[in-house]
């Protein structure tokens, strides 16, 4: 499942137009249709409500010029209203291509009256396909509001919406640039959920291995492996992000909004951090699965061992006495002194039968009291 997605998203990438003026924007069929979420408030003020288009939603905004909003559009199945975005909020055609060519990796850009171009990716894991789903989140700051648009519909940033509805903390009070930060910071902290449902799965994972090791185990370590190295991507350019915003001047980013954002790059090195360890430990699947098949082998072995030493001087035995060299020579009757004389004993058979069972007995003695049967 995880190679076929990752194989859709490179026939999407290679996939663009070659020799395409920059800045063009072009709507894939498969967008879903946007839907617009607004929430406007202040310090005594708050509205949230769900438009119809494009339209209402623009009214709503101007008739409240006071108040600060979070423009929120999921599904990019519209150019002409995407078209509208650009011209309404002053972005750049470039930045809008890069919106709506959602695989690109976490960066910030500065632009026009200390106004801020963020794009994040929202993770979540799949227990079902043992995968990583990930969608970019594009954020545009401005004085009074932040634009966020994003592919899907789905998202993790209903905890910060209950915040805002409630009023609890200081979201409502501080400028729109600490919602940007609330924002990365909720998607950073939803991070560390899907990397303890990975870290759980490893585990489950190492009990397979350790009980019933199989090639589809190895299948599944390959993969996480794979899914490891895509989050990494994911991490390192989050932390670089951070980075930057904490660089900028105080008057794109106050002083007293970058301990925030310190905060939040912390977030992303603990991050880091957790991947590196995970992918040790999902290299170390991989030996464990090949020492595991390498003991089992050696058992398998062991008992070959075991049966071919118990045969062996059985099979002598009996090809010893196979042989048939008769005492008598059937013409001249004369007798031969250094033949088998046990062919003709009368119980011969059963002290043969009675000495090989001893012999079978006496091995098991010697390979039990050298310890070979304690592994079993």
């Amino acid at each position: 499942m995880a190679k076929r997605k990752l194989k859709r998203r490179q026939e999407k990438i290679l996939g663009r137009k070659a020799g395409v003026k920059p800045g063009t924007v072009v709507v894939s069929t498969e967008a879903y249709k946007p839907r617009f979420f607004l929430m406007s408030f202040s310090d005594t003020y708050f509205e949230e409500t769900e438009l119809q288009s494009y339209h209402e939603l623009m009214q709503h905004v101007k008739a409240h010029p006071e108040a600060r909003h979070w423009i929120d559009i999921r599904g990019y199945g519209d150019q002409a209203m995407l078209e509208q975005l650009i011209s309404d909020f002053g972005l750049h055609p470039l930045q809008m291509e890069d919106v709506i060519n959602d695989y690109q990796r976490p960066k910030v850009e500065e632009f026009d009256d200390n106004r801020l171009f963020i794009i994040t990716r929202m993770l979540r894991w799949s227990p079902e396909f043992r995968s990583l789903d990930d969608v970019q989140l594009s954020i545009f700051t401005g004085t009074n509001y932040v634009l966020t648009l994003q592919s899907d519909y789905g998202d993790c940033l209903d905890s910060l919406r209950e915040r805002i509805r409630v009023g609890k903390g200081i979201i409502r009070t501080r400028p729109t640039m600490y919602m940007a930060y609330a924002i990365l910071d909720v998607v950073l902290d939803y991070y560390f959920p899907v990397m303890a449902e990975i870290g759980q799965y490893i585990e489950d994972l190492e009990q397979k291995v350790l009980r019933q090791p199989s090639k589809s185990n190895l299948s599944e370590i390959l993969d996480l492996k794979s899914e490891l190295v895509k989050l990494r991507r994911i991490a390192w350019p989050e932390r670089d992000l951070m980075n930057e915003l904490l660089r900028m001047d105080d008057t794109t980013i106050p002083d007293s909004l970058k301990v925030y954002f310190r905060d939040a790059y912390d977030h992303a090195v603990q991050l880091i951090d957790l991947i590196e360890n995970h992918r040790e430990m999902s290299s170390s699947l991989v030996e464990l699965y090949m020492s595991t098949v390498s003991n089992r082998m050696n058992e398998i072995m062991k008992v070959l061992t075991i049966i071919s030493s118990i045969f062996i001087p059985l099979s002598f035995i009996v090809g010893l006495y196979g042989m048939n060299f008769s005492r008598e020579n059937p013409e001249t009757g004369r007798v031969f002194r250094y033949s088998m004389p046990e062919l003709y004993e009368p119980y011969s058979y059963p002290i043969l039968l009675a000495l090989m069972a001893t012999l079978i007995l006496l091995q098991l003695y010697f390979f039990y009291r050298k310890g070979w049967f304690r592994s079993f």
